[in-house]
């Protein structure tokens, strides 16, 4: 935001100096004329470089987390609800709240509201930080005049994120762990154990079976060019991050991310969840239902969903159904298109979208909390057959060993 040199007197008349950063002069003449000062010359400035001070407050920044929005949301509840001027509120919130950036984004959303902007409007110009889903809740609480409720809706749900988040995560750390431990096994046996072994076997001049015969190549092969295979998984790791990012391969990976075994099924769920958590929040707060939709495309996250979702959009700006443009997308099992239909017909969309998202909600608490039972197998397997190579490759020669001893 550029910086902005002043020269002004006080309600004393005294000259007074100072650099102000806004987004504009006129900013920077509402800021202090608010303070009781009117300004003689603003002029545009270079601000300071304090490359080291830049660096820290980079690598101290962090993009605020769904707690930071939460709290945000619910303080600047509490704060409408008590009647707190907003100028006021945000001012208290920017300088108490934890995480750089949002502290940023406030001082700059302050910067507008003093210049007469609404907070809709502010906060637009942090895309970054605040979702279009705020935003658009945002505006509707000020042009409907229950801003307050506007921040408590958007705080329950972004609760009912976290939790969804939080609870995926859960399930997914011990299969997580559980093939990182098999991944570093691997690892320590190739280039650690089996050459150990090759060695005594050597010595003996044994005829080494071809299990082991493999085992040892594949350890010669490890340790003779780990470094090449580790710059190799750095670029298809760095290659596949960067492809992903792109918009063809983002939205190929969003979708093949819910055909995925075992865990596409909740991905898919999860993402639906939100999709009707959303609609039923926004049509509450009376956000028109093109709006709606545009909105949501935004929120799930998932390209190939949001392609449906604009598809469905498109299907009711020609005056389709809300139901059969739902159907054409494939997405929705029968009994959630029943429920819309029902819901479309009662004049109820909003009340059938909340079941909708409870349903989907109870399918995702199920399916996660038969994950682990669903992966246990698959890992049992995957050490069993560690341990089989193993045994065959390693106890063989050695059993051999020890029958040659006998004898």
């Amino acid at each position: 935001m550029p910086l902005f040199a002043y020269r002004a007197r006080n309600s004393r008349g005294d000259m007074v100096k100072g650099e102000i950063e806004a987004a504009s002069a006129e900013s920077v003449a509402a800021q202090l004329l608010n303070s009781s000062i009117t300004p003689i010359e603003i002029t545009p400035t270079q601000a300071k470089k304090d490359l080291l001070g830049n660096l820290k407050v980079k690598l101290a920044s962090s993009k605020p987390t769904l707690d930071d929005l939460i709290l945000f949301c619910r303080q600047m509840y509490t704060l409408n609800k008590a009647g707190v001027p907003i100028i006021r509120g945000i001012t208290g919130l920017q300088e108490t709240t934890r995480n750089i950036l949002l502290a940023q984004a406030l001082k700059r959303i302050l910067l507008e509201l003093e210049s007469g902007r609404e907070l809709s409007t502010a906060m637009a110009q942090q895309g970054d930080i605040f979702s279009s889903l705020m935003i658009s809740m945002v505006k509707v609480g000020e042009n409907t005049g229950k801003l307050e409720e506007a921040f408590l809706q958007l705080s329950s749900y972004l609760e009912l994120e976290r939790d969804t988040r939080s609870r995926i995560k859960a399930a997914l750390r011990y299969p997580t762990f559980v093939i990182v431990a098999i991944a570093l096994a691997i690892g320590v046996v190739n280039v650690f154990v089996i050459p150990a072994f090759a060695g005594v076997f050597k010595g003996m001049n044994l005829e080494l079976p071809w299990q082991t015969q493999a085992l040892i190549g594949l350890s010669d092969f490890t340790v003779a060019y780990w470094p090449h295979l580790l710059t190799l998984l750095a670029v298809v790791l760095l290659g596949f991050g960067n492809y992903i990012k792109t918009p063809g391969g983002k939205y190929k990976w969003d979708k093949t991310k819910l055909r995925l075994p075992i865990v596409g099924n909740i991905i898919k769920r999860a993402l639906l969840s939100r999709f009707a958590r959303t609609y039923a929040m926004a049509s509450k707060s009376g956000v028109p239902l093109i709006q709606t939709l545009t909105v949501i495309s935004r929120a799930v996250d998932n390209d190939y969903v949001a392609e449906k979702v604009l598809s469905m959009r498109n299907g009711i700006e020609r005056g389709d159904s809300m139901t059969r443009t739902a159907m054409a997308t494939g997405l929705f099992t029968p009994l959630v298109l029943q429920m819309l239909n029902v819901g479309e017909e009662t004049g109820a969309v909003d009340e059938m979208m909340d079941e909708v998202a409870d349903f989907y909600e109870r399918e995702v608490d199920y399916e996660l909390k038969g994950l682990s039972a669903a992966i246990e197998p698959i890992l049992i397997v995957a050490v069993g057959l560690l341990v089989l190579i193993l045994a065959l490759g390693i106890f063989l020669p050695m059993w051999e060993m020890t029958s040659l001893a006998k004898r």
